[in-house]
């Protein structure tokens, strides 16, 4: 095969809700926008929804139509950006929940879908999405009257828990909600493995599914194989890949692999960064370009025919960090190219 192949595991992904479950003792739903964090959104909730999970959250209302075909009704589906203009009818259609974030956003849902579910998004303090205190209290009486099914905000800072802002958000929440008879929703993965104090009505974990930090006890849950397309003799001296950027120090084996930026394999992460061939750790050499890699295999016993970026020796944080980004950027940025497997 001349793509490299991406591996999905379903039960692992399913075995991290359970886990992120069970230490928040609450109602768990499930991150799944942007394609399931780039791991096929379809599949990954109806695997979760199997396991019991009833609540799914997207980031618009495009992917929720997405969603709602690959569930069928039933579940519920929140949107985070709310009620966009234009968006009326796909909301409808899909039985979607709109996570109201403003005035503006409420007005237009209550006239156009009268007696449609909604949530509410509030601003405890990371200002990105959400009402304000303010426009909160300014709004609170009129939004109640309407029923809503969830009051959320949103952590900045959960990926490190001794942060003061999260005990500052935790508590601005608190006084914007005090009262309320209405289930609430603070934490994502993060705010999960904060504390009992974070985590309310509902969770709603994302990365932590997917393998990803802060959840440093989830389950793998891909692998990344990469075909080796080419291996070739460098002499000593002589240059590898674009700019002249690598030079052998020694006789060395190189091996070029089917792989590159345009499968979102950084390219920043170039110099930095290592394969492995079984337990054996390679580094890669030379510039990562749009369609291959360059390694050197030289320490290798024989010739690989694949070598294994993500999996059990290298984790997508592990990964992201030699390209210095997150584990988040190299989800959502493995590309179309690969040949997917889904595993249960």
């Amino acid at each position: 095969m001349s793509t490299a192949t991406l591996t999905i595991d379903l039960d692992a992904i399913a075995s991290n809700w359970r886990a992120l479950a069970n230490i928040a003792q609450a109602e768990t739903g499930a991150v799944v926008k942007a394609d399931a964090y780039g791991l096929g959104a379809d599949r990954v909730a109806r695997h979760l929804a199997a396991q019991g999970a009833r609540q799914f959250f997207v980031a618009v209302a495009e992917e929720g139509v997405a969603l709602r075909r690959a569930l069928g009704s039933g579940p519920s589906i929140s949107v985070f950006s709310g009620h966009m203009d234009g968006d009326a009818e796909t909301i409808r259609a899909a039985s979607l929940t709109p996570l109201i974030n403003s005035l503006d956003q409420m007005l237009r849902h209550v006239e156009a879908l009268p007696g449609h579910p909604f949530g509410l998004q509030l601003d405890s303090g990371m200002n990105r999405l959400g009402m304000e205190p303010a426009e909160w209290s300014a709004l609170r009486d009129i939004a109640l009257a309407q029923n809503p099914t969830l009051i959320m905000s949103h952590l900045a800072c959960a990926d490190d828990p001794n942060h003061a802002m999260n005990e500052a958000q935790r508590a601005a929440f608190d006084d914007m909600t005090a009262g309320i008879d209405v289930p609430r929703s603070l934490s994502a993965t993060g705010g999960i493995l904060l504390g009992a104090d974070y985590h309310y009505d509902l969770v709603r974990p994302g990365v932590g599914l997917y393998g990803g930090l802060p959840f440093i006890d989830a389950i793998p849950v891909v692998t990344l194989d990469i075909p080796v397309v080419q291996v070739r003799d460098v002499a000593a001296g002589e240059t590898v890949g674009y700019a002249n950027s690598w030079t052998a120090k020694r006789p060395s084996q190189v091996a070029t692999i089917s792989a590159g930026y345009a499968d979102g394999l950084i390219r920043a992460m170039g110099p930095k960064a290592q394969m492995h061939a079984g337990d054996m750790a390679v580094p890669v050499i030379g510039r990562v370009s749009m369609d291959l890699i360059t390694v050197d295999v030289t320490d290798l016993p024989e010739p690989p025919k694949s070598l294994q970026l993500l999996g059990l020796h290298q984790s997508v944080d592990t990964v992201a960090g030699f390209a210095d980004t997150i584990g988040y950027e190299i989800l959502t940025s493995l590309g179309s190219r690969y040949n997917r497997v889904w595993r249960t």
